[in-house]
């Protein structure tokens, strides 16, 4: 990976405002380094998506430990792009994360079409405030496998890798 790659990394505590100035970062990066306005906005739209599952999932009981960190890197490589992203989840939502993923990339374009609009019209809001849409939508708009990994950490927490792939 070479510097030039990068279109937008953070590491570290999630902020009030880290949010924002990723996408903004992104945004205008995206604005000289992509000349298809649909590409743009596909990627554009997955990384406030990835971000969003971050803030809904993260584990904020961490945040007065030694490693309350987040970790978001976005790049670009020979016409493809890629968003990685890591945190802290509760090692209770892991088995839940896993099945939702593991079903989205159980099935094919069109399947993931019905699921979207299935739960977009079930409308029922989690506790963590979604509807369950993120992953979904993100395995939608990027058309591939979402890949991920999770790290035991302590007893109520693990590590969380999410890794998008996304093509014209």
């Amino acid at each position: 990976m070479q510097p030039d790659d990068i279109i937008v990394s953070y590491k570290g505590a999630p902020s009030s405002g880290f949010l924002d100035d990723l996408l903004s970062v992104a945004d205008d990066k995206l604005s000289v380094l992509e000349s298809q306005s649909k590409l743009r906005k596909k990627v554009y739209h997955i990384l406030v998506e990835v971000l969003q599952n971050i803030h809904h999932h993260y584990d904020n009981t961490l945040a007065q430990s030694e490693a309350p960190i987040i970790c978001v890197l976005t790049r670009h490589t020979d016409g493809t792009y890629y968003i990685h992203t890591g945190n802290f989840v509760r090692s209770e939502d892991v088995s839940t994360l896993k099945s939702q993923i593991d079903t989205v990339n159980s099935l094919n374009p069109e399947q993931i079409k019905d699921l979207y609009r299935k739960t977009l019209d079930n409308g029922e809001m989690s506790a963590k405030g979604g509807a369950g849409l993120g992953i979904i939508d993100i395995a939608r708009r990027s058309g591939q496998p979402l890949d991920y990994e999770f790290q035991d950490y302590d007893n109520g927490s693990s590590f969380f890798n999410l890794k998008v792939k996304i093509s014209a």
